[in-house]
């Protein structure tokens, strides 16, 4: 039977060990939207395939690539391998938050199924509806976006 002051001390130790890990985690993975729960960027979805299949495509763990702090998913070694020669052609804009909410400084994630491209990048959304609004007028979102994000930005963790 172990003493209760060894096992006290072995619980304490595990749960700080645990809360740095997961807040070091955090940390780096509120940017760009991603799941909590393992640090997979985009939930799972490939970034390549909203440009190749012009989809949204679940990536499998065959095919992973680690860039900005985050485990990214592909459904094929060419979708990774065009991600690791210029992930920033296809990391989300405003790191995968919804361009809609961004605008109004609303730090409101973006859901993978909800997308659009637009001029050669990549948008999230959190609802259908919000990728209507855009496509309607990608410009002036974007203008209200771009002004929003730093604010945003305040609100992550950094």
């Amino acid at each position: 039977m172990i003493p209760r002051r060894i096992l006290a001390g072995l619980l304490a130790v595990w749960f700080v060990t645990t809360f740095i890990a997961f807040a070091s985690k955090a940390a780096t993975s509120e940017r760009i939207v991603s799941d909590p729960l393992n640090g997979v960027a985009l939930f799972g979805y490939d970034p390549v395939s909203y440009f190749i299949d012009k989809s949204a495509r679940p990536g499998v763990p065959d095919y992973e690539f680690s860039f900005a702090g985050l485990t990214w998913r592909f459904r094929s070694e060419a979708n990774r391998a065009a991600f690791m020669r210029a992930p920033e052609t296809f990391v989300p804009e405003f790191g995968g938050y919804d361009p809609l909410a961004v605008g109004e400084g609303v730090p409101l994630e973006g859901n993978p199924a909800y997308f659009a491209v637009h001029e050669r990048k990549l948008f999230l959304f959190a609802r259908q509806e919000n990728v209507a609004k855009f496509l309607a007028n990608p410009e002036s979102t974007l203008e209200a976006a771009t002004s929003g994000w730093p604010e945003v930005e305040k609100k992550l963790v950094p």
